[in-house]
């Protein structure tokens, strides 16, 4: 059976491949910071690094505000991960000493995000990944076939397809593994030798080149895992032993993570070729309301039932980018109005019972503030009817 590509609309201009990502990764968007953070430490690095580990804290934590001297002038280094420095410390000190980082933690708290920062001020590159899913298989984590080449002249250098982490052993790079928990256990202890013993086999190559691939200095790897996952696996004790666990909790500050919100759901807005327009006052009480949800008390010490829903803010960027976007293609409703909407969704995800938490949460935080004067809260007060759709 023969199958037919999807072809481009005959309108669609065409684009230099270079503009047209969504998202650049991070090794081609602050390619000028790597470059200058390169030149301007000249300290000692672990073998195969590209950048000295206090540069790498530097490049994903920032510089403090503080101008940095390099060869082509001073420059600031604006954080990337919003977070403890010293959580992004032992990060780095972690991979110096070519253990195996697992990031843990909820769901939208920038793990994946912290991985790729890593590995682009490392080696240069974050694309040496593998999606944990039950559908990963061994082949994924090791090496597979061309089969074609295979069939044409059987197991050689040339058929075999080697995997990220192969390629990143053989390179001297930084693999990474998003949800490794949500691989089969089988799956998961390909890993185990791998992490051991440095080195994968390859029995079909058996006195030929390439018959073992043997980490050169560089390489090591970076896990993800969730706290929060429906069909998780557990890790053996062995694959435990062989990483070291950082927990990457939610935002502490709420100002910090005001800004994050705003600067993230600016950039996805403007993505879609619109001005972001989102007044402050409403993304601080988006914010706030993620917030007190997420940690079931509010910021007076109020109890709050929280949703069983994930309120990450992840998904308080996502929220705040589509009132964004409502409000620059469809203007007419004030945005805090569309706030209820966006919620009732959010919580709907993974319990309809959460619905009525969030009614509680309106008649109860929400409503206090409304009755002490917040001109905020008292609006949103108005759209309680939203909830009972």
């Amino acid at each position: 059976m023969t199958t037919t590509r999807p072809t481009a609309p005959a309108a669609a201009p065409e684009a230099d491949p270079g503009s047209a990502r969504q998202i650049d990764p991070p090794e081609h968007r602050f390619a000028d910071e790597l470059t200058f953070l390169a030149a301007a430490d000249t300290g000692a690095r672990p073998p195969g690094w590209r950048l000295t580990p206090r540069a790498v804290v530097t490049f994903i934590a920032g510089s403090g505000g503080a101008l940095l001297d390099g060869p082509g002038g001073k420059r600031v280094i604006e954080p990337k991960f919003v977070g403890e420095r010293a959580l992004v410390e032992r990060c780095v000190v972690t991979l110096a000493g070519e253990r195996g980082l697992l990031l843990v933690g909820e769901p939208g708290t920038a793990k994946s995000m912290l991985s790729e920062l890593l590995a682009a001020a490392i080696c240069g590159t974050s694309a040496l990944a593998v999606q944990g899913t039950a559908g990963t298989t061994e082949d994924q984590l090791r090496y597979g076939w061309n089969y074609a080449l295979l069939l044409a002249q059987g197991p050689s250098p040339e058929s075999l397809v080697a995997s990220p982490i192969l390629t990143a052993m053989t390179t001297g790079a930084v693999a990474r593994v998003e949800e490794i928990t949500r691989c089969l256990p089988e799956v998961q202890d390909a890993l185990v030798s791998i992490m051991s013993e440095r080195r994968i086999s390859v029995p079909e190559l058996a006195g030929q080149d390439g018959a073992v691939g043997y980490a050169v200095p560089g390489f090591c790897l970076i896990a993800t895992a969730n706290l929060r996952d429906r069909g998780v696996s557990e890790m053996s004790a062995a694959l435990k032993r062989r990483f070291n666990f950082e927990v990457v909790p939610p935002i502490a500050d709420l100002d910090a993570e005001v800004a994050l919100v705003t600067r993230q759901a600016r950039a996805s807005v403007e993505r879609g070729g619109a001005a972001f327009e989102v007044d402050e006052a409403v993304l601080e009480t988006l914010v706030t309301a993620f917030r007190d949800l997420r940690n079931g008390i509010s910021a007076e010490g109020w109890e709050v039932e929280r949703p069983s829903s994930v309120m990450s803010t992840a998904e308080a960027v996502a929220v705040a980018a589509s009132i964004g976007l409502s409000a620059a293609y469809l203007p007419g409703p004030d945005p805090l109005s569309l706030l209820p909407g966006h919620l009732l969704g959010v919580v709907r995800k993974d319990d309809p019972a959460d619905a009525e938490r969030l009614l509680a949460y309106w008649d109860g935080a929400l409503r206090r503030r409304a009755e002490a004067g917040g001109r905020m809260w008292r609006q949103l007060w108005e759209h309680r009817d939203v909830l009972r759709d």
